[in-house]
């Protein structure tokens, strides 16, 4: 995966509440047999109008947020059904992270497993944020996951909490195997106790 530490870039605002995974990666972009093509079906039914143009409406067809690679995100997005897709087509569109107040639980645990960054604000800071991004001078913004901030155009800037070994693989660049081969002497040692304990088990 690829490594996230300081990344600096235009946020853009999709406020909606409940945005789920359907209205993110709908079903017909799920019958390919791998992962090629997904940018191309996120937001789709949003992004495009029914006889395929881009539709001049929504925010990621606007300058500057076509080159988006932050969105500050309405509460419970990612709800819906389980699709993988969603964060694989999120990623390939080039955004590198999801900000709001509150994501589905398996979305959230998806983001994680493919390199893309969840931060959690309040509702209070996110209607804020969306109010700044959604403003064409002050839509570039730049995110610190060491230092744990985000920081606006006007030098603002605002804490957030990650837990340690989501952070830690994030900035690493590791998916859950990598994690765990972090601790592969460990986990050797372990092998040859139990087995020393239990040889039958050879």
């Amino acid at each position: 995966m690829q490594a996230f530490k300081t990344v600096t870039g235009v946020a853009a605002p999709m406020l909606a509440a409940n945005l789920d995974t359907d209205v993110i990666m709908p079903k017909q972009f799920l019958k390919g047999i791998d992962r090629n093509g997904l940018d191309k079906g996120v937001f789709f039914d949003l992004r495009f109008l029914p006889d395929g143009q881009p539709n001049p409406e929504f925010v990621l067809n606007q300058p500057p947020w076509r080159e988006s690679r932050f969105l500050v995100v309405g509460p419970n997005f990612g709800c819906g059904s389980s699709r993988e897709h969603a964060v694989w087509g999120l990623k390939q569109l080039g955004v590198r992270a999801l900000i709001g107040s509150s994501f589905a639980g398996i979305f959230f645990d998806n983001c994680q497993r493919n390199g893309v960054l969840l931060i959690q604000l309040s509702d209070e800071q996110i209607q804020a944020l969306g109010q700044v991004v959604g403003q064409a001078q002050s839509a570039t913004i730049s995110v610190d996951l060491e230092q744990q901030k985000v920081t606006l155009q006007d030098g603002c800037s605002i804490a957030f909490e990650i837990d340690a070994l989501r952070k830690q693989s994030l900035m690493l660049g590791l998916d859950a195997i990598g994690s765990t081969l972090q601790r592969s002497d460990q986990i050797d040692a372990f092998e040859a106790r139990h087995l020393q304990a239990n040889p039958w088990l050879a």
